[in-house]
């Protein structure tokens, strides 16, 4: 087998697993079929695309393997007229969306079904949309593997045994059904963002899927201020793509960015998105967040950055969304505006607290701080515990060479007297 298949098959799974899966969902009616199918069809790929050759649609061949997989197995199991429907039939799918034509959103809507926890909506629709491993989906929720591989099966379970339907819902069940799914399409994108594994800093393939379903979503509520704010908050992000690695593929911090290469006119368009969601109601968690980026974003130097208005946004955000990421976000903040020793006291406290335990942000925001004091020796221990706690090949690279710079700077005691 040749690296170009073995690299051809691992973007189509980027690019195209949701497509894939949602395709054959809607096929078979039966989640677990379709993504056992699937599977099939990617190391069908892997056996028959060295010998064929890389086709020039791998979505639309892995489409058309993984559903004829599916009907070969409803065929065997004598199931296809018989057995009744575990997702909504074919026939009953036209919905709002008709005309978007995105089985990727049915599917999300279907992941998203009220009957299920927020927690097993959020996880399933990673592990099926998004194709991420389960391991990464219990990393994005900072729990341990096997609890996230047993909230999984049961959301599954839940679907089957409570024939979830396969679409969009209808316009009067919108409102009530979409907060869920903006939810899910934040943390894709932020999955993306920085992957929590892997060699690239960023899953372009997760980004693209969070904006992409964001724009699908507006399209569907363009008058839901909600809705405008997180496609705002992802845009205003994205927009700064481009500038978070050197020529040399160095990761740059925000600080050392040239802000030349970031992307004007979604940085525009993010603004236009939020100011009419601010226009409409008054700030929810996703409007607060695209004001912070909007801050930074529209800054024309990092040392032009109002440290003191994103330090008060974050105050709102805690009050409209408590969450100890959104505390260690604010202690930098206030780390950058008042100083590091009073960014150094501010992380203090979040020490104890459980959910950031294997956080690595939490250990290189205190390193980083220690850094800047010249508090060398505790400055390294900091900087090596990221490192334990990050598997992100690009962040573990930028984290060795801080450490190396704090190890090999001399203290006092080692100066010439």
């Amino acid at each position: 087998m040749t690296a170009d298949v073995v690299a051809a098959v691992a973007q189509a799974h980027r690019r195209d697993w949701a497509g894939v899966l949602a395709a054959t969902a809607r096929l078979t009616r039966d989640l677990d079929l379709a993504e056992e199918c699937t599977q099939d069809a990617y190391a069908k790929a892997l056996d028959t695309w060295p010998q064929s050759g890389v086709p020039d649609r791998p979505g639309a061949w892995l489409t058309t393997t993984a559903r004829n997989r599916a009907l070969d197995v409803l065929r065997r199991e004598a199931v296809l007229r018989r057995a009744l429907p575990l997702l909504v039939s074919e026939q009953s799918v036209a919905g709002p969306e008709d005309g978007l034509d995105d089985d990727r959103l049915r599917l999300v809507f279907t992941c998203c079904h009220p009957a299920l926890s927020r927690d097993a909506q959020v996880a399933l629709t990673l592990r099926l949309v998004c194709g991420l491993t389960t391991a990464e989906v219990a990393r994005a929720f900072l729990v341990p593997e096997p609890t996230m591989a047993a909230r999984i099966t049961r959301a599954k379970k839940k679907i089957t045994a409570a024939c979830i339907p396969y679409r969009v819902p209808s316009p009067d069940q919108l409102a009530e059904r979409v907060g869920v799914v903006l939810e899910v399409l934040h943390l894709i994108f932020t999955t993306g963002h920085t992957a929590p594994i892997g060699a690239q800093l960023v899953r372009r393939d997760l980004v693209d899927s969070a904006v992409d379903l964001a724009r699908l979503l507006h399209l569907l509520m363009p008058t839901d201020a909600e809705v405008s704010a997180l496609l705002a908050l992802l845009l205003l992000i994205d927009a700064r793509a481009a500038g978070r690695r050197s020529a040399t593929g160095r990761m740059l911090l925000l600080s050392e960015q040239d802000r030349s290469r970031w992307d004007a006119q979604l940085i525009g368009e993010g603004v236009a998105l939020l100011t009419d969601a601010l226009r409409r109601r008054p700030p929810t968690r996703y409007a607060v967040e695209a004001a912070i980026a909007a801050v930074h974003a529209e800054a024309a130097t990092w040392q032009d950055t109002d440290w003191s208005e994103i330090v008060g946004l974050y105050d709102v955000l805690l009050r409209l969304w408590p969450s100890p990421v959104v505390e260690l976000n604010r202690a930098v903040a206030v780390g950058m505006r008042d100083g590091p020793q009073a960014g150094l006291d501010a992380l203090t406290p979040l020490l104890a607290e459980p959910a950031l335990a294997t956080y690595g942000y939490l250990s290189a925001a205190r390193a980083d701080f220690l850094r800047r004091l010249h508090r060398w020796a505790p400055a390294a221990e900091a900087y090596r515990e990221a490192l334990t706690l990050t598997d992100n090949d690009v962040e573990r690279a930028f984290l060795t060479e801080r450490l190396a710079e704090v190890q090999h700077t001399p203290t006092r005691e080692d100066l010439p007297q």
